[in-house]
């Protein structure tokens, strides 16, 4: 007869709960431990960390939460069946970062090179998916070899699932992507999806065919660092928006990033409490600025002296230095600054510099950061390359990325702002909020010299003296459509306002564009030029 609930007895099984928590104990001691000594002693003689110590740096004391930690691959042939280490050489979870909810992966290099199999393919997509559904941060710590090999065409369809949904969190969550180690072939796409890119020098590379392929095919030899390490990425491709020497510091900087960004897409960039005046009087910049157009001036020490405190984190610092993107607080609120940068080509908008400013630009729109737009810039770069190279085409994804954009946009000119590129600056025509300048300022179709040239090139021509002649012209015309007060008189500049008032008269009107709110069209999305 069948023992009822009842009756049954009470006695322990062998070993009973205490036997099973211990047995679970030490499973997870094992996990954590990793495949050998040996193995993590390797780690560290390359300067790498593991895993779970770069975990540790990232997140909160204490607050990580592992999902999936004795997941084991099932994949059999090529000598898997005889080794399943838990985790599958990925640890994914959450922790925070200063209180905040935010998810991790991280590659363990330990485990098959780190590299994806079908298993450890699930365990990100889940992770991701979590991510997605609570509107939290997602940061991929990356150290992989790429797919797996001996899992074939698995490990390719777990690239095309982080691949997909890296796209449908893209301007939902912020996405981070950290390279501590190698990243090849089709793994760099991921990278390349998110919003942010940090690197390691010498220990981190990213390209899609190695140098192995590269000289098989073109001759070419180079190393890896040649070919796809931090500083390449930082300087030359764009890939790349933050390199650092060390793990260390480059895990504190993504900490400090997470503190500048929101959850999600509905929430705000958390504001702190300021000790710097909103009201406090910017009087370096009556010296800083030259008032004549051709000297060059660091814009960076402008930015440095309207923001909280001097404190700014710039984004692809090293790549397209034409141009400054930086996430900053003014008040306490986060902005994201574009600013031409005079030192440099003197500030003239290229290729890549329109490339940098339009992706920061919608970064900062799709996740609720208000834009201010530092002007000072001669134009466009001319030149066969710039226009063979599409400079028509990227020139007009920062148009777009601006006109798009809903978010505050506040606008200053301080000193120069010509032609097309002063339209595609987020001038007050294509939806600047509030468009302001300095009693320096001169917007116009071209320079001065350039525009009496034109208008007046049959005077000057005939004229006994024609050098006289073109700087009466030049002086006439700059009088007459180049004066500070033109653009103001037209509405095209809100208001002329004193150097030693902008961190004040930025702030008060960030304040009142808070509960500023837009609607685009309805539509399935744009079609940005690409």
């Amino acid at each position: 007869m069948a023992m009822t609930i009842a009756s049954a007895s009470t006695e322990p099984r062998p070993g009973g709960v205490r036997g099973r928590a211990a047995e679970l104990r030490a499973l997870r001691e094992q996990a954590e431990r990793g495949p050998s000594e040996k193995a993590t002693a390797a780690q560290h003689a390359k300067g790498k960390l593991t895993a779970r110590e770069r975990i540790a740096l990232l997140l909160d004391e204490g607050s990580f939460r592992e999902v999936e930690q004795l997941r084991r691959h099932r994949a059999t042939g090529f000598g898997l069946e005889r080794k399943k280490p838990y985790t599958d050489g990925v640890v994914t979870g959450w922790g925070t970062v200063e209180g905040r909810t935010v998810f991790v992966y991280a590659h363990d290099f330990r485990i098959f090179g780190g590299a994806l199999g079908e298993a450890h393919a699930t365990k990100i997509h889940k992770i991701m998916d979590m991510a997605i559904a609570a509107g939290a941060p997602l940061v991929s710590l990356n150290d992989g070899a790429g797919a797996r090999i001996q899992e074939g065409v698995s490990a390719l369809a777990g690239y095309g699932g982080i691949f997909q949904r890296n796209t449908k969190a893209s301007g939902v969550i912020p996405q981070i992507s950290v390279m501590l180690g190698p990243c090849a072939g089709g793994a760099a796409y991921s990278p390349a999806l998110t919003d942010f890119v940090f690197m390691v020098r010498e220990t981190s590379q990213m390209f899609i065919t190695g140098p192995d392929v590269v000289k098989a095919v073109t001759g070419e030899e180079i190393s890896q660092n040649g070919l796809g390490g931090a500083d390449v990425h930082a300087e030359t491709s764009g890939v790349c928006h933050f390199a650092y020497d060390d793990e260390e510091t480059c895990l504190a900087e993504v900490r400090y990033l997470l503190s500048l960004l929101p959850q999600n897409n509905r929430e705000n960039a958390p504001r702190v409490p300021c000790d710097d005046p909103a009201d406090r009087r910017t009087e370096d910049l009556l010296d800083l600025v030259p008032a004549e157009g051709n000297r060059p001036y660091d814009m960076a020490k402008v930015i440095e002296e309207i923001v909280d405190d001097g404190e700014y984190l710039e984004v692809h610092e090293r790549w397209a230095r034409n141009i400054i993107c930086a996430l900053a607080r003014m008040d306490g609120q986060v902005v994201g600054i574009v600013a031409n940068q005079p030192r440099t080509l003197a500030g003239v908008l290229d290729i890549e510099a329109s490339e940098k400013a339009a992706r920061f630009v919608q970064m900062c729109d799709a996740f609720n950061i208000p834009i201010l737009t530092l002007l000072d810039v001669p134009g466009f770069l001319p030149g066969v390359d710039q226009e063979h190279g599409g400079i028509i085409r990227h020139g007009a994804k920062l148009l777009y990325a601006y006109c798009n954009a809903t978010v505050p946009r506040i606008s200053l000119i301080l000193r120069k702002a010509y032609g097309g590129a002063y339209i595609v600056m987020d001038s007050q025509s294509i939806g600047a909020d509030l468009t302001y300048a300095w009693p320096t300022n001169e917007i116009a179709v071209m320079g001065a010299e350039g525009a009496a040239n034109v208008i007046f090139r049959r005077q000057i021509a005939d004229a006994e003296d024609p050098e006289a002649m073109r700087a009466r012209m030049v002086k006439e015309y700059r009088s007459e459509l180049m004066h500070p007060y033109y653009a103001a008189e037209r509405g095209l500049v809100d208001d002329v306002i004193d150097p030693a008032e902008t961190r004040e008269v930025l702030i008060r009107s960030l304040a009142m564009l808070q509960s500023k709110h837009a609607d685009l069209p309805s539509r399935k999305h744009g079609n940005p030029p690409q």
